[in-house]
């Protein structure tokens, strides 16, 4: 067996730990302990944040694979990671409004049922491997959050174009279950 406590799945609870980390620079600026900040270091540090844990987020897969380090803690670790970073900054987002809330209860609804539906998939002996159009998702979704922590021009833009793609594919994953 593999050892589980390998540089993959360190990155991953990295990644885990720094999810609800962003969530409070993003939605705590009223602490008294950063009274003196301006606004717009929040965004930097939760920007920052955010960038950091979607670094680890290629590397943890990167190295998994070419070091043969995939394990089984692994593959729970990641996409756990994942949602609880894509959950972090949507949340985070709505709360300091600037993210929809329908896009971002659209967003969030498909992630747990897909997951549901891996789960269940996976009790069944089927193939739940990532899609193209998943992996693209994951891409466009972090790079709303981050033009939406920066609040940079087309962030809005990117956010819808994110809950497309969301939702096409939640439909491939879906369509998969069934054919399969």
């Amino acid at each position: 067996m593999k050892n589980a406590l390998n540089l993959p799945n360190i990155l991953a609870l990295f990644r885990i730990a720094l999810a609800p980390l962003m969530l409070w620079f993003l939605i705590d600026r009223d602490n008294s302990i950063f009274s003196t900040w301006h606004p717009s270091w929040f965004d930097y540090f939760a920007g920052l944040i955010f960038v950091i844990a979607s670094v680890t987020d290629f590397f943890d897969g990167f190295i998994a694979r070419s070091w043969d380090q995939m394990t089984k803690l692994g593959a729970i670790l990641d996409p756990l990671a994942d949602k609880m970073l894509i959950l972090a900054g949507f949340l985070g987002l709505m709360v300091i409004d600037r993210a929809s809330a329908w896009a971002v209860f659209l967003i969030l609804s498909r992630e747990f049922f897909i997951t549901g539906l891996r789960v269940v998939a996976v009790s069944e002996g089927k193939n739940v491997a990532s899609t193209m159009a998943g992996k693209v998702k994951t891409v466009v979704q972090m790079i709303a959050i981050g033009f939406l922590i920066m609040n940079w021009p087309f962030a809005t833009e990117l956010l819808w174009a994110a809950v497309a793609l969301t939702l096409y594919s939640g439909y491939e994953y879906i369509r998969d279950y069934f054919t399969n």
